[in-house]
């Protein structure tokens, strides 16, 4: 047995792969640069021509992974591996994953008509998936969004797209719903009349339409109002907190008594007659 030959032989194989796996990791360093450099070139592309963000990061994200893919192709090339059967060892793969992994699968086709329709774009403040808060990014398989108590969640596309979607910023401005109870004494035509003007002066309350004051519905109390300003939806809760202040303050400083609930019991007395007993509870 010729050791030194063995040797050499070994040295030459061992030099052959060292060179090549050399040149695989710095194909791979090279290749994510390209890449990345790729990546930022198209993104100014498509900000400069005003394209949604939402759908240059979605197309990014595509774009990113198919090239990764085609830089792990070209590795393995690199290695002396038939590509031809990998690409086939691929695709059997992918429908493997496919068929276990079906919700992933729909999490992203709703991803695509979700870009596609475009119900709601990064910064709308929307309810969808049960969730309600401020989108943050749309991304292949699921949508983030930050809600008002500053939490990040993420929601499956496929959930989203599944369930109703209340886009919250599509119009101009929306209603405040709120509810005046009003004691059974006071005149109601004073007191709309009365908060109409009040709540006309709040900030970031709209004259055009005007705030909606009106009776809804009556109790034992008396008399419901219902007040509803409108307000753009970045001072939803501005105009909420500061209506329900000037409907305190409006009541108060008219002097309106505090609503009572009355109800009366009929009964007989000891002595067999009727017995008649009005019972005023307190509201709040």
């Amino acid at each position: 047995m010729d050791f030194q030959q063995i040797g050499k032989v070994a040295a030459e194989l061992l030099t052959t792969v060292g060179l090549k796996v050399v040149g695989a990791i710095l194909l791979w360093i090279i290749g994510q640069k390209l890449i990345e450099f790729g990546i930022k070139g198209l993104r100014r592309v498509f900000r400069s021509q005003s394209v949604e963000p939402t759908l240059i990061s979605y197309l990014l994200n595509i774009i990113a992974i198919t090239l990764r893919i085609v830089l792990v192709v070209a590795i393995l090339g690199f290695f002396g591996v038939e590509t031809t059967s990998f690409a086939a060892l691929l695709a059997a793969v992918g429908i493997a994953i496919g068929a276990a992994w079906g919700g992933l699968l729909a999490n992203f086709a709703a991803g695509a008509f979700l870009i596609i329709f475009q119900p709601f774009k990064v910064g709308d403040f929307i309810t969808a998936g049960g969730v309600t808060g401020t989108v943050v990014e749309i991304g292949l398989f699921t949508t983030t969004l930050n809600t008002p108590d500053n939490v990040m969640t993420i929601v499956a596309n496929n959930k989203i797209f599944a369930d109703n979607i209340q886009n919250y910023s599509a119009n101009p401005y929306r209603r405040v719903d709120l509810l005046a109870q009003l004691a059974h004494d006071v005149d109601h035509n004073q007191a709309i009349a009365l908060l109409k003007t009040r709540i006309s002066q709040i900030p970031n309350v709209l004259t055009d339409p005007a705030p909606d004051i009106e009776i809804l519905t009556f109790n034992l109390a008396g008399p419901v109002l219902a007040v509803r300003p409108y307000c753009n939806n970045d001072h939803y809760w501005q105009v909420y907190f500061d209506t329900n202040k000037i409907i305190r303050e409006s009541f108060g400083e008219a002097g309106y008594p505090v609503p009572e609930q009355r109800y009366t019991v009929n009964g007989s007395s000891p002595n067999g007659g009727n017995l008649l007993i009005s019972m005023p509870s307190e509201i709040g």
